[in-house]
């Protein structure tokens, strides 16, 4: 799996996480198809690929294995609403977190990048998942959770 990351320079984060997914993949991409799901993918490729900006940050990782990644900024204020997304232990390990602005935000780049790698989407499965805010699949890269997840993890 490879990984790349920018910081947006005032540039649009889509726009920023294809010039990393064009020196991850190649210059000019090669063909970028669609599940009936709606996930890109290389149709002419072993290779898979996810995306992910935040308002400062984009980031790519390239994989042979199909993929998903999520990153939010570590200071984002988010509304304590988005508990209502967390399924049963999930909730109970918020509820005991010291930091519950950090476990919300790592659990949420647990399940963002589950559905980017599953194509799901961010339906009503959210609340069947059962993430642990303390993954090693999380890294902080430049002030940022990220999480990538991987077929078979």
């Amino acid at each position: 799996m490879e990984l790349l990351w920018s910081r947006l320079e005032g540039q649009d984060g889509h726009t920023v996480a294809y010039k990393l997914l064009a020196k991850l993949a190649g210059d000019p991409l090669p063909e970028i198809a669609r599940t009936p799901r709606e996930k890109p993918y290389f149709p002419d490729r072993d290779l898979h690929f996810s995306i992910s900006h935040t308002s400062h940050h984009a980031f790519c990782c390239l994989s042979s294995q199909n993929i998903g990644i999520d990153a939010e900024e570590c200071d984002r204020r988010i509304n304590t609403s988005m508990t209502r997304f967390l399924s049963p232990r999930e909730l109970t390990r918020y509820e005991s977190a010291s930091d519950k602005q950090a476990c919300l935000l790592r659990l949420w780049v647990l399940k963002e990048s589950y559905a980017k790698l599953t194509g799901r989407g961010l339906g009503n499965y959210l609340k069947n998942t059962d993430f642990d805010p303390n993954d090693p699949r999380i890294q902080i890269i430049d002030g940022c959770y990220v999480a990538v997840l991987t077929e078979g993890e």
